[in-house]
């Protein structure tokens, strides 16, 4: 199977679901390409188009007033009362939703008998397509988004049609044609999103509310209700060939900034943008955006064609949907990364911070898109700015709070609902965390990220109370979504869950890395007297610190295991014992059906990885290929709402690409560890170019589960530690002048595996190889 091939999603029918389509996007406009003949379909959408405007200044008593009745209410296990005192803690509405512009439909051909359909995502081009013959001639459509233009471009060649496409949309809109030259036909669209959208889980109505004010007169804002506008040109540029160019704007300005809803300078924005493309040619509108986008894809690859080619192709996927809804610049990836049709989308369609948003990102220094990662430190910034006010109003606390949802304008205070989701204040405190694993894989923070990651700290710390036995817990806490069973009923909120006890040691102890102020030194003196995760008696790692019972003991989150993955702090060789308790605490969870969404089952991948539980990890990818995967291979939320009673929801795609990444090669332990949880049918394969803590860069081949080649390229510090099977023959390091470097055996690496160190020269190359005594 050559490398187009492998990188080919073909399917034999068109999309007859959202989640069916072929999803194209440049960070920030996406198109959901259905591949219909004869009249094409693409759901749109804009990254900055969300419901609402900036979030108004809160009135009224503060609500940090009961947080000392709270945390009394929590010490003395009234668990009835500490829920209620949270609820009353709660913001009294919720974030804004991300909208959809609408549906574009383009009639390209007339109607007639079709056969030998086709199409496709080529994801190392990331261009879809479809094909088919009709009145006996061949007909095809390839359409992608480029980003160094800045548009939609569809092209047909066969006999097509110059027709002006057709668009719908949920908002009130205004639609123009106009007629240019007899060989250019425009489409433009305007409107203004919702003013407010309840999320799809609140039962009232109206749920949808539009303003109906006029703009300022002076700068053309609103305070609600953003505008839009769409420009769409077809242009006939052969005798047989025709092809649509789209582009929109949107009226965001900033997150504490007025929208624009001046429709006129925002289709001048759009058109501009249509307007430079058509004199492009298509070749080299194609071609730039072909090799834009390859300077990301290239860079890592996975070669499972002999094994496991469904899996191969699932990895390349997620890659390309990181690449296709993040860029520098763009807003970050959300639930449904750009993609989304419904106004009242799952769950606002927003970013969920108690894994979902964090999980989006898992994989990108992994395997080195960096630069999509920043979007996601942009979120950061901005949340450590806007959560300020919220953490003195909620918790009388320095430092900064964003709870388990936020969205374009930076909502931060809890949300009115259920305390076992609404009322978990440490949002911030996970997000801050990927500011260090950029670190890790040799990034740099960009101004702003230590202030950021202050404001996490310092709230962190205002957060801490003596418990009874005099160590520091986080006070109020919960376990994200999940609830005990106390006081004849069940409950949420309480101290010291061990998912917040892991996030503030890891936020504490990153500041005290790299910062030597007074907060630092606070930390520090925090840092230890800070009361760990607790074993129970089975050998479990607990969800709280006690053994109380879960209300789900299969519950989907699996938060108590954060130390395990994302985390670093629990390992096999460091820290045993946790790491044995885990992995009991994991099979209770699987025992009682965890799993059972795209995301959980790409976590539970995850710390498959991280157990050495290869026959965990196959079944975990069998999962996610089959039951939560849509036919075009997006992942699935089970919601008996939508259609089919499945919506698409991305985080399990993305998440899953770390996972994979990981049963091939770690770097958390001080060491790069190589094939340690190869699944059972990965009998051989080629991974290339993943990037590893300290800056390195590793590609590996394995034929019959064993390692063949290794090749590793040094980041800025040159001292190096492998770890490989234990039965792996003796290895020798070569240079690229073909020298064997003396190396050394490494203490630390657990049983059944051997670790092997060297030192070499700074951003060099080293081959390693099967040692032989006539090496010259």
């Amino acid at each position: 199977m050559t490398p187009a091939d492998r990188h080919h999603i073909v399917l034999t029918t068109p999309a007859t679901a959202f989640h069916e389509g072929f999803p194209l996007g440049n960070g920030a406009f996406g198109a959901m390409a259905h591949g219909r003949p004869h009249v094409e379909r693409f759901d749109l959408n804009l990254d900055t188009l969300w419901s609402g405007g900036p979030v108004p200044v809160e009135a009224g008593p503060p609500p940090q007033r009961l947080l000392p009745q709270l945390r009394r209410a929590i010490r003395s296990g009234d668990h009835r009362l500490a829920d209620s005192l949270a609820r009353r803690m709660q913001d009294k509405g919720w974030t804004e939703s991300y909208q959809p512009l609408g549906c574009l439909e383009w009639r390209y051909t007339a109607d007639t008998e079709i056969t030998d359909y086709r199409r496709d995502l080529d994801l190392g081009r990331a261009i879809a397509g479809t094909a088919y013959k009709a009145g006996g001639g061949g007909v095809r459509l390839s359409a992608f988004v480029s980003a160094p233009a800045g548009v939609l471009v569809a092209t047909v060649t066969g006999s097509g049609l110059l027709a002006t496409p057709v668009f719908t949309s949920p908002h009130l809109t205004v639609c123009t044609r106009e007629h240019r030259d007899g060989d250019c036909r425009y489409l433009v669209v305007t409107g203004r999103a919702p003013a407010q959208v309840l999320p799809n889980y609140v039962d009232r109505e109206p749920a949808v509310i539009y303003a109906d004010d006029d703009p300022d007169q002076q700068d053309g804002t609103v305070a609600t209700g953003m505008g839009f506008a769409l420009v769409v040109a077809v242009q006939r540029t052969g005798k047989d060939e025709i092809r649509l160019i789209a582009a929109a704007a949107s009226g965001f300005r900033g997150y504490d900034r007025r929208p624009s809803a001046d429709l006129a300078a925002l289709t001048e924005q759009a058109r501009s943008r249509v307007a430079a493309a058509l004199v492009t040619a298509g070749t080299d509108l194609s071609d730039r955006h072909v090799e834009e986008y390859r300077a990301f894809f290239d860079r890592v690859d996975l070669d499972l064609s002999g094994c496991a080619p469904d899996a191969e192709r699932y990895y390349h996927l997620g890659r390309y949907l990181l690449i296709s809804s993040s860029r520098p610049g763009t807003q970050a990836a959300n639930l449904q990364g750009i993609w989304n049709a419904d106004v009242r989308p799952g769950w606002s369609s927003n970013y969920t911070t108690n894994i979902n948003v964090e999980m989006n990102y898992w994989a990108a220094e992994q395997t080195a898109l960096a630069q999509m990662h920043e979007p996601l430190f942009d979120l950061v910034s901005d949340l450590a700015a806007a959560g300020t006010a919220t953490a003195q109003r909620y918790y009388a606390s320095a430092g900064a709070v964003a709870h388990h949802n936020t969205d374009i304008w930076r909502f931060t205070a809890p949300v009115n609902g259920d305390p076992q989701w609404a009322s978990w204040p440490s949002g911030l405190l996970w997000l801050a965390t990927h500011l260090g694993e950029h670190l890790d894989y040799g990034g740099r923070l960009r101004d702003g990220d230590l202030l950021a990651l202050r404001a996490a700290a310092a709230f962190a710390l205002d957060m801490l109370v003596p418990d009874t036995d005099g160590v520091l817990v986080m006070s109020p806490s919960t376990s994200p979504e999940n609830r005990f069973v106390a006081d004849g009923g069940d409950a949420a909120v309480t101290e010291g869950s061990a998912m917040d006890q892991e996030l503030v040691h890891a936020v504490l102890t990153r500041y005290t890395a790299l910062a030597d102020d007074d907060l630092a030194e606070r930390a520090r003196a925090a840092l230890a007297v800070l009361r760990p995760v607790v074993i129970g008696p089975e050998g479990e790692l607990l969800e709280w610190y006690d053994e109380r019972p879960p209300r789900e003991p299969g519950h989907r989150h699996l938060s108590h295991l954060y130390g395990l993955h994302p985390g670093t702090r629990i390992t096999e060789a460091g820290t045993p014992a946790e790491f044995q308790a885990a992995r009991r605490a994991l099979r209770t969870r699987l025992d009682n059906g965890s799993g059972h969404t795209g995301w959980s089952q790409a976590w539970i991948l995850c710390l498959a990885a991280r157990l050495r539980d290869p026959d965990l990890a196959e079944r975990s990818i069998a999962i996610l290929l089959g039951e939560l995967s849509s036919a075009s291979l997006l992942d699935l939320h089970p919601h008996p709402a939508w259609p089919g009673g499945h919506l698409f929801q991305i985080d399990g795609n993305l998440g899953a690409v770390a996972g994979m990444t990981e049963l091939l090669v770690q770097s958390h332990e001080q060491a790069i560890s190589l094939l340690k949880t190869l699944p059972p049918s990965w009998h051989s394969g080629t991974v290339r170019g993943i990037r590893c803590r300290g800056g390195h860069q590793v590609s590996v081949t394995w034929a019959g589960g064993a390692l063949t080649e290794v090749t590793i390229i040094t980041g800025p510090h040159a001292d190096v530690v492998i770890e490989v099977a234990a039965a792996s023959t003796p290895v020798a390091v070569i240079d690229a002048e073909g020298r064997r470097l003396d190396t050394r055996e490494v203490t630390g690496a657990v049983a059944g595996r051997r670790r092997i160190g060297w030192t070499g020269e700074p951003h060099s190359s080293y081959r390693l190889s099967a040692y032989r005594e006539d090496f010259r």
